[in-house]
């Protein structure tokens, strides 16, 4: 698995400069079977990343554009009655694709955006009263911009906690930015782009990540920094039950980057920013949540 992700990263890097903790991050969500949220502003390489990921994982892919008078069935499809058959006939929406990337997410309206709910969340979908199974792998990487921009729809705490993972591309370093200017259009280097692996051995990789020992002393870990969140009165509120589930699966997807069947204490450290960030909210502003939580809670 570790030469196969190594491929990945080391192609991603060509194309997206500077960035490769994101990228890291990016893949560990989604050998986790999570989602991620990418948030910054316009122009960051949020919607480059999502393309190029699809691309190197060789999956089906689809843009879903979120615009404030797109409708549920636009995603999900819509039933069409077919007068040579006297019966109606099923359109899939975009949604039935592997790859997803909701471009925008929070320029749609509250009653769009949970469309997307139980397709993230249960990797399947249920249209006029039937449910369907969406494909294997399942992956949806949704952007937006901040909440103070014009037109925005501030997602739901419900549909923020079905991400895994939120990440900020952020400006890139000097010497990415001379070789961004220097170089070719970013868009035009993704014609260019080949597989790395496929679909199916993706599922299969997925599939191991449950199997990576985690020791009752890490265990100890996760939980001391779970209830901490819980207890500390900087929170309005402490990580979920769900919320830990994530940080584990994410650490252990973690681990298997680096190549161990284990996970350590540093795995949790380096996914902890990605998953508690967008799930607690209070506290000194000049201090993110993650470094309270890793400040505040020791190593066993």
């Amino acid at each position: 698995m570790r030469h196969t992700i190594e491929q990945i990263v080391t192609e991603a890097n060509k194309i997206i400069l500077g960035k490769e903790h994101q990228i890291r991050l990016a893949l560990a969500c989604l050998l986790a079977r999570g989602h991620l949220l990418i948030e910054d502003l316009p122009g960051m390489g949020k919607t480059t990343l999502s393309h190029l990921l699809a691309r190197l994982l060789g999956m089906s892919f689809q843009r879903i554009q979120f615009t404030s008078d797109l409708l549920p069935a636009d995603i999900l499809g819509i039933s069409v009655y077919d007068r040579e058959r006297n019966s109606f006939t099923f359109h899939p929406g975009p949604i039935f694709a592997q790859f997803i990337l909701a471009d925008e997410v929070n320029r749609a309206t509250p009653k769009t955006q949970s469309a997307l709910l139980e397709a993230m969340e249960e990797h399947q979908v249920t249209i006029e009263g039937e449910t369907r199974p969406l494909p294997e792998p399942f992956f949806v990487i949704a952007t937006q911009n901040p909440d103070h921009h014009i037109g925005t729809f501030p997602l739901p705490e419900s549909q923020l906690d079905r991400f895994l993972m939120r990440i900020e591309m952020g400006y890139p370093d000097s010497t990415a930015e001379r070789k961004l200017l220097r170089g070719a259009n970013r868009r035009d280097l993704l014609q260019s782009v080949h597989p790395v692996t496929s679909a199916d051995e993706l599922h299969q990789m997925q599939q191991q990540i449950p199997g990576t020992t985690v020791s009752d002393a890490l265990l100890d870990y996760l939980q001391a920094l779970v209830t901490f969140s819980r207890e500390a009165p900087q929170f309005e509120h402490g990580l979920s039950p769900r919320a830990a589930q994530a940080l584990l699966r994410a650490a252990q997807a973690w681990a298997r980057l680096e190549g161990r069947d284990f996970v350590i204490p540093e795995d949790i450290q380096r996914v902890l920013p990605a998953v508690a960030g967008h799930r607690l909210t209070g506290g000194d502003p000049a201090v993110s949540a993650s470094d309270l939580l890793l400040s505040s809670v020791a190593i066993p």
